[in-house]
């Protein structure tokens, strides 16, 4: 199947048939096919029968025609060089960026963006990278580009490696990009290109302005909007005359003429209208570089950010800061003047000069340290004292402003990931376990439960964040009690530092009591061991205790307060499933040893288990196969069951002859939160509600501030995404390509590691 013999498309809408397939994906059919349903009607088809690449096996999909737009075939081969739906949808929309790159030829001067950089070059290879992926007819378009002049040497070491195979350039300073990632520098086809880029990028790029374009403009370092009325000349230069929503005196009206050169098309926020930047120069500023985390002081306050950019402006002599801010309150997605600088989500940018920026005062480097408090002093002096009041988990209702945000939750330090998500899991949104932190100990372990109560519990569930240092603080007693060598610089798994601080430190009761062959068993967590002749492909959490219960021959002497289960795993790397279902409840009535049990046919009272039927697909898919004395006559009367042997139940006393009634209560346990881990990073997944959609997504390690001297800094955000996926069936779920699930879904379905769960009854007594 050759290339020019298909027909190429991009989803422009969402198909009301397909929820699966994503808005800007693409997709193909073979000429033939194309031509023969245009020939079944006598009118245009509804729908075209179409393959949508992104998946190992291409998925047929009947879409509407509605919801597509056909491409050319270079025009597909770039798009596909895109590797986000979203983004490869931009472009396709954005005609004029999309035709300028397309004019790119090599040997044109263009702009790149790489690591978050803008950074200049010259195209010296366009092509693919490799052959198509069979069964694909087609690979995507990607540029290779060779930095130049200050550029040299800032490119990204684990592509340039590619770059050198496939054109000439010096280590370093060669990138590979999709066309989402190029401008042209002389923006027209018909221009030739210039080697000497530094000539080339000095002209000045502008919006061209018209008419009644809202714009913004600065003044004496003073942030104003305005609508355009004209834009005319005077002594040879282009001055704007604007129509002020404030004048300098803050009264609303009146006309402004202000030079071209300090005018951009937008609008800021309302809340930063006429922002004020502060005219004091930063103390040491000249110290900051790009990714430095940095404060502005505005007249309503102070906004923050990392700088993503330093430079000149067009027209402008100050050294320039471009600000990705935390918040919505900037101008831009990164460009200036219709000159993309940076990448950032749109109005989070925001340019203002270098002087202007300090050291984010929050954290430790802080500028005047001898004069402003920072966060970590404030939090140290809030919890200085002996007598702390019990903090409760942080409820639905104060996540959003408690917990979500960027240095949020707990930061990670030196391979602290699985200690972070563990104690983030545990603590944040739950008090299954917090008997731990009130249980009497000895005054050798005194401190560890201390430092655990004071230093992590109650400053995350107040402030919504703990340092560094605090968890450290914790490794370290730890190893200076003995338990391991090397908690403060290692990375362990979670449950050996759970097992440690709960039965060597704090001897808790165990969370687990295991009834087999009439001998009880205590543990803390639950491993899950698979028989080899399981036939689960995509599990839910439920089959799999029950399949691993039924396996090993063992039942619950008794509600656990909390259930701490471990998936089925070879090592850390090596998963047994592609994806496991989470069960936001576990129905466990099944599994306690003592207890009346209803006859999974009738619901009356259940007197024998079959062990043959448990796997037999003509009953549910979950729950052992327990029956009364009736239905298991039945049942076992079938050809294919008479071999099998029911074993008799231990019936309670006092129910012997009684019968149950239909409605038993059920035991259920909810789940709370999921660790998972990718590439040795142990993330956590926490569900604070009720609802389906209320689920946050905690990293201790999101992004980095700093090289070896700097730091990490923690995100928590929400993932309602998450929904989506649980409400999709088994079929449906069974074909999603894990790449094509949206957010951070993919994380908790296909790299689960530990599931927690509570009994809110349980959790009273414990």
């Amino acid at each position: 199947m050759t290339s020019t013999n298909n027909r190429y498309f991009i989803v422009t809408k969402k198909p009301r048939n397909f929820t699966s397939v994503n808005v800007g994906c693409l997709c193909y059919m073979t000429s033939h096919k194309y031509n023969a349903q245009q020939q079944e009607t006598t009118k245009h088809p509804k729908s075209l029968s179409v393959l949508v690449f992104g998946t190992h096996t291409p998925l047929q999909k009947d879409l509407e025609v509605s919801c597509l737009e056909e491409l050319n075939l270079e025009d597909a081969r770039l798009l596909l060089g895109v590797s986000e739906d979203a983004e490869r949808l931009r472009m396709f929309y954005d005609q004029p960026a999309f035709q300028a790159a397309r004019s790119v030829t090599v040997g044109s001067a263009v702009t790149v963006e790489e690591d978050g950089k803008i950074l200049r070059g010259i195209v010296r290879y366009i092509g693919k990278l490799s052959e198509p992926e069979y069964p694909y007819p087609i690979s995507g378009t990607y540029y290779g580009i060779e930095l130049l002049g200050p550029d040299r040497g800032k490119a990204n070491r684990k592509g340039t490696n590619l770059c050198r195979k496939l054109f000439q350039c010096d280590k370093d300073c060669g990138v590979l990009a999709p066309i989402s990632r190029i401008q042209p520098v002389v923006p027209s086809s018909l221009s030739p290109p210039s080697t000497e880029l530094s000539r080339a990028h000095s002209e000045p790029q502008t919006d061209e302005l018209f008419p009644g374009d809202r714009v913004i403009y600065f003044i004496d370092d003073k942030g104003r909007s305005g609508m355009v009325v004209e834009v005319q000349q005077q002594e040879g230069k282009q001055i704007v005359r604007i129509s002020t929503d404030t004048d300098e005196s803050g009264r609303r009206g009146g006309e402004v003429l202000v030079p071209l050169e300090i005018v951009s098309k937008g609008e800021f926020p309302e809340e930063a209208e006429g922002i004020d930047i502060d005219p004091t120069p930063a103390e040491n500023y000249t110290s900051l570089d790009v990714n430095s985390m940095v404060e502005v002081t505005l007249g309503a306050g102070n906004l923050y950010g990392i700088i993503r950019w330093i430079g000149k402006l067009p027209e402008r002599e100050e050294i320039m800061a471009g600000l990705e801010l935390e918040e919505d309150r900037g101008v831009s997605d990164g460009t200036f003047k219709g000159v993309r600088f940076f990448v950032c989500p749109n109005k989070r940018a925001l340019f203002v000069k270098l002087s202007s920026c300090h050291p984010d005062s929050r954290f430790h480097g802080s500028a005047d340290k001898e004069t402003s408090k920072s966060f970590y002093t404030e939090m140290e002096e809030d919890f200085s004292g002996e007598n702390l009041d019990v903090v409760p988990p942080i409820s639905t209702e104060q996540i959003d402003h408690l917990l979500i945000g960027r240095m949020k939750g707990i930061q990670g330090h030196c391979n602290s990931c699985y200690m972070d998500a563990a104690l983030f899991s545990l603590f944040s949104c739950s008090s299954a376990m917090d008997s731990m932190l009130f249980k009497t100990t000895t005054s050798q372990d005194a401190p560890i439960q201390k430092t655990l109560l004071r230093d992590i519990v109650v400053p995350l569930r107040s402030k919504g964040f703990v340092e560094c240092r605090h968890v450290m603080k914790l490794r370290q007693l730890l190893q200076k009690h003995g338990y391991s060598r090397s908690f403060t610089t290692e990375e362990k798994d979670p449950e050996e530092f759970l097992i440690v601080v709960m039965h060597h430190i704090l001897a808790l009761d165990p969370l687990l009591k295991l009834s087999a062959a009439g001998k009880v068993q205590e543990s803390y967590c639950y491993q899950i061991f698979l028989d080899q002749n399981h036939c689960l492909v995509l599990p839910t959490v439920q089959q799999l205790l029950e399949h691993s219960f039924h396996s090993a021959g063992l039942r619950l002497a008794e509600v656990p307060s909390c259930l701490i289960l471990q998936m089925p795993r070879f090592g850390k790397k090596f998963k047994m499933f592609d994806k496991i279902i989470p069960s936001l409840e576990l129905d466990i009535t099944d599994l306690l040893s003592e207890g009346p049990q209803q006859c999974i046919m009738c619901g009356n009272m259940a007197v024998e288990e079959c062990a043959d039927c448990f796997k037999d697909p003509t009953f549910s898919l979950t729950g052992f196969k327990i029956f009364c004395k009736k239905c298991s006559a039945q049942v076992h009367s079938h050809p294919k069951r008479r071999s099998h042997q029911p074993t008799a139940l231990e019936i309670p006393k006092g129910y012997m002859g009684r019968g149950i009634p239909h409605t038993l209560t059920r035991d259920r346990l909810e789940l709370f939160a999921v660790l998972c881990i990718e590439t040795s990073h142990y993330v956590s997944f926490v569900k604070h509600g009720p609802k389906s959609h209320d689920w946050i997504f905690f990293d201790s390690m999101a992004d980095r501030q700093g090289e070896t001297d700097g730091f990490n800094i923690p995100e928590v955000h929400a993932c309602p995404e998450v929904a989506i996926y649980l409400e999709m069936s088994p079929a449906e779920l069974a074909n999603q390509a894990p790449r094509d699930m949206k957010g951070v879904a993919k994380r908790l379905f296909c790299d689960a590691y530990m599931y927690l769960y509570q009994s809110t009854s349980m959790c009273l007594y414990r």
